[in-house]
Order: structure tokens, then C-alpha cells, then sequence
């Protein structure tokens, strides 16, 4: 069970990560998902690749290969169910903002 709500770009990194990537293509990936909102800076995207690594969220398929730089990251599964429990959450924030929005919630707690 994750503490609190992913960051926009936790959240991009974590979906950039469906199929395993190196720094360079989360950060396209990132980008393209978010139609351009997300933009990661380097230093961005490798601290957090480092602080997702410590949480089991995400681990390295490969060490950089010499001459090479490129590290490869793969989602693991405590990474996965992460990405689902923020998805239901944002889901839950929308149906909620809707109802209230729309009209439709009249204050009973089992309306939400």
C-alpha cells in the first residue's frame, strides 16, 4: 500500500515503465503519455529512478554496459500495484468531482 498520492511525473515514470526502458525513453514515454505536460529533466528522472529503486518499485534489468551509459529499469510487481491503487484513487477523485459538479451528490455518504 503506497503512503500518499504518486507526483504527476512518479506516475508517468511508473507507466513509462510497462516495458522495460532506459533513462532517455522514460523520459520520451513520459512526454508522449502526458501529450507533452511532463517534461523530465535528467537529474529529475535519475533521482527519482533511484528513489523508486529504493521503494522495490522499479528495478534495473542491466548495468550500464562498459563504454555505454544506459541502464535499462523494469516495473516490478510492487511497482504495478502501486500503479493501480493511484489509478483507482484518480478515479474515485473524478466519479467524486462529477457528482459534485453535475449535481448529482446530495451529501449521503454512500452517493460516492
Amino acid at each position: 500500500m503506497q503512503e500518499s498520492a504518486l507526483t504527476e511525473a512518479t506516475y508517468y515514470i511508473l507507466l513509462a515503465l510497462n516495458v522495460p526502458r532506459h533513462g532517455y525513453g522514460i523520459m520520451q514515454e513520459a512526454e508522449r503519455l502526458s501529450k507533452g505536460r511532463v517534461r523530465l529533466a535528467a537529474g529529475t528522472l535519475y533521482g527519482a529512478l533511484n528513489v523508486l529503486c529504493e521503494k522495490g518499485w522499479i528495478i534495473p534489468l542491466s548495468k550500464p554496459s562498459e563504454g555505454g551509459r544506459r541502464k535499462v529499469y523494469c516495473l516490478t510487481e510492487a511497482g504495478e500495484d502501486v500503479l493501480y491503487e493511484e489509478l483507482e484513487r484518480l478515479k474515485e477523485l473524478v466519479a467524486n468531482g462529477e457528482a459534485v459538479l453535475k449535481g448529482t451528490y446530495d451529501g449521503n455518504k454512500n452517493d460516492l
